[in-house]
């Protein structure tokens, strides 16, 4: 027998054979002293437990039945855990025991194009992953000697954010705004726009029910997203520990990307739900509560997920992670305890409108209440020049078009400077799933500032401005190429498109 155990092992040194054979050359007896704990009660994916007087917050638990919780409070008589894996056996009574462990998901380039929960199992029916490394959850994020300047942007495609609000890599910008007003569809088409551009997305599905996840998913794959896009789902019917470890497992899995020196781009959507089911459970596990019921360290907690998104150093790998956490308001009411929470933790806002997506102006992006406060400073050098004052001019725009309501007369250089906010206003409109190059960007700053569509109508600037995308994505120009070449083109291209509509 051993003689065969031999050979086995010569042959399959990974074989379970040979591992068993080395459990077993290696065991001792001795005595050894656990801790057993019960449990009280269940309920609303939470666990009360007594015994285990070891237990340290975050550890994870394993239960006799095979569900598995992680410790979330911990009291002198008995210990609250959230239930992350739950059967049908799990009763009162049920053993508990110590792991000494803390929550832990497997990350890695297996990771892209797959659809996962916030433990790292799959969702979808790709098959089984198998990881090579794993990372915490929940970890402090990198000190500031590890970090570096937001000084290079991160394009979106939307003409309103690349060139108004810029984003930088390694920001945070907060889109907010009530529901229905197009933030998740802001945020996929930031996703969308990453193609071919080396950025590894990571997109959390938090609370939404079945029908969006299938949507946001599938709208992922149609695009070509999905295969450098990884998406965590935890569901609308999903316990809320899960909804809870949600956003932090998305995170860990960007992280890992950001410490190997990529560049990542992650979308929480959205953490008002976030917001709820942490309060679900802290007044499960009767936790004191404070303004709209909501404990203390909520702040605590957003601000501790979102600081891990950064730019490292160069002698950290150069990694990034840009966050784009949404947050929903009522009534465009954004003086609320969570949303200006997130305006104070993160570089800026992406304001949607409810009254400007009712008008028809898509994307519903307010200008006057939205601002990047860092992402100008990595914004390229000619999309800033070109910008310059444009949404300064944009917002005496929109004061003056207000006189225009009452029948007020207006001098020759009011009515120009209103036609032109009109024009300007009509460029900016743009359809979902549709992101832009940063070169056509270019092209109609350009055409804008040397007031080449001042002779168009607003009824012919779409197809206008569809005819001059397709002649700048067939020209090949750079954002570097010289000024006057541009403008050049850009004259040739609408003088040409002006003599076709008009034969």
């Amino acid at each position: 027998m051993k003689n065969n155990i031999a050979t086995a092992t010569a042959q399959q040194p990974d074989s379970p054979l040979t591992r068993q054979a080395d459990f077993l050359s290696q065991y001792h007896y001795r005595l050894r002293l656990s801790e057993q704990g019960t449990v009280i009660s269940v309920g609303d994916g939470i666990a009360w437990i007594s015994g285990l007087p070891s237990a340290c917050m975050d550890e994870m638990v394993h239960l006799e039945d095979g569900s598995t919780a992680q410790i979330f409070h911990l009291g002198s008589n008995r210990i609250g855990a959230i239930l992350l894996e739950q059967t049908a056996q799990l009763t009162a009574g049920t053993a508990v025991f110590l792991t000494g462990n803390r929550l832990r998901i497997g990350t890695g380039d297996v990771l892209l194009g797959r659809v996962i929960d916030p433990l790292g199992k799959p969702l979808d029916d790709a098959g089984s992953l198998s990881y090579d490394t794993y990372c915490l959850l929940d970890r402090q994020s990198p000190p500031i000697i590890a970090r570096d300047f937001v000084s290079q942007p991160i394009y979106t495609g939307n003409k309103i954010v690349d060139t108004l609000i810029p984003v930088g890599k390694g920001q945070r910008q907060l889109i907010i705004g009530d529901n229905g007003c197009g933030k998740s569809t802001l945020a996929i088409d930031a996703v969308i726009n990453q193609r071919g551009k080396e950025v590894y997305c990571v997109y959390v599905l938090i609370g939404q029910k079945r029908s969006a996840v299938a949507s946001t998913i599938d709208i992922l794959r149609r695009s070509g997203a999905l295969v450098y896009t990884v998406v965590v789902v935890a569901e609308a019917n999903a316990m809320p520990g899960l909804k809870y470890l949600a956003p932090f497992a998305g995170c860990t899995v960007a992280e890992a990307w950001m410490a190997q020196g990529h560049d990542t781009l992650i979308v929480y959507d959205d953490l008002s739900t976030h917001a709820r089911s942490y309060r679900e459970l802290s007044l499960l596990l009767r936790k004191p509560p404070g303004r709209e019921a909501y404990p203390g360290d909520i702040f605590y907690l957003h601000s501790r997920l979102l600081e891990r998104s950064t730019r490292l150093s160069a002698n950290q790998g150069g990694g990034s992670m840009t966050a784009l956490p949404i947050i929903e308001t009522e009534q465009g009411e954004i003086a609320t305890y969570i949303p200006t929470n997130l305006i104070s933790i993160t570089d800026g806002q992406i304001y949607l409108d409810h009254r400007l997506f009712v008008r028809g102006f898509l994307p519903a992006i307010d200008v006057t209440r939205s601002v990047s406060r860092i992402g100008g400073k990595a914004q390229h050098p000619v999309i800033k020049k070109e910008a310059g004052r444009m949404k300064l001019d944009y917002l005496q725009f929109l004061e003056l078009e207000i006189f225009t309501r009452f029948g007020t007369k207006l001098d020759k250089s009011m009515k120009k400077r209103i036609q032109r906010g009109q024009i300007l206003r009509e460029i900016l409109k743009q359809e979902s799933q549709s992101p832009v190059t940063i070169e056509f960007q270019l092209a109609w700053l350009i055409a804008y500032n040397e007031g080449l569509f001042d002779t168009i109508t607003l009824e012919h600037i779409k197809t206008t401005l569809q005819y001059l995308q397709t002649q700048v994505d067939n020209a090949g120009l750079s954002i570097d190429t010289g000024r006057e070449q541009w403008k050049q083109l850009i004259n040739a291209w609408l003088k040409q498109y002006s003599n076709e509509q008009a034969t």
